[in-house]
């Protein structure tokens, strides 16, 4: 969130589109003159503000003088991968928040207790395992599509693998898992979809991939 008083609004330094912050991401100098990520928006000093894409992103790293040299003021150095340490940032951030629901009592994880939990419990979201059956997934998919239109617009999320998913969890061979409504649930859908719009991805293309 912004800070108090700080505009809700910025310029890409890429496209020089003005976008809310909330799809921006805040990068500043370290002491070493270095071109930092700055997820939380939090960090000392000025920053430089460009489209949350992973495309958009490695367009800055490439042209750096041109991006973060003229929004620093300054000559900036730029580590290679800057778009790949912006994605592994988010993806811990939002395996970190899936182990939060866990301990919020907000995570049911099984096929069995998830295909329960789609019959009687709010579900906000499903989790399904990047290598999971597809079978499976479809079965899940079923089972939820019968129930109301408000449980059938629960969050499909498929960006991890199961080994991901064991060790944010703490357990093993975790393949399906559904989020049950709570703010550790809204909070970790809300950085899944910050990553899947980082990484241009979404759940229907990944179905017509599998399809």
């Amino acid at each position: 969130m912004p800070r108090k008083n700080e505009p809700t609004e910025r310029q890409c330094a890429v496209t020089r589109e003005v976008q809310p912050v909330s799809s921006l991401i805040r990068f500043v100098l370290d002491p070493e003159g270095q071109v930092v990520p700055d997820l939380k928006r939090v960090l000392p000093g000025r920053g430089v503000w460009v489209t949350a894409s992973s495309d958009v992103v490695s367009v800055a790293e490439k042209d750096r003088k041109k991006v973060f040299g003229r929004g620093f003021k300054t000559e900036v150095g730029v580590e290679p991968g800057l778009a790949e340490r912006v994605d592994a940032r988010m993806e811990k951030s939002a395996l970190q928040a899936l182990s939060m629901t866990r301990k919020a009592g907000e995570l049911i994880t099984g096929y069995s207790k998830v295909d329960a939990a789609l019959r009687r419990d709010p579900v906000a979201g499903l989790i399904h395992a990047s290598d999971a059956a597809e079978d499976g997934v479809r079965k899940l998919a079923a089972v939820a599509a019968g129930r109301n239109e408000e449980a059938n617009g629960c969050q499909i999320v498929r960006l991890f693998d199961s080994d991901q998913l064991d060790l944010a969890l703490g357990r093993s061979n975790v393949i399906h898992a559904a989020l049950l409504a709570g703010q550790a649930s809204e909070n970790f859908l809300s950085r899944v979809r910050d990553l899947e719009r980082f990484r241009g991805y979404s759940v229907a293309d990944d179905e017509k991939s599998n399809a």
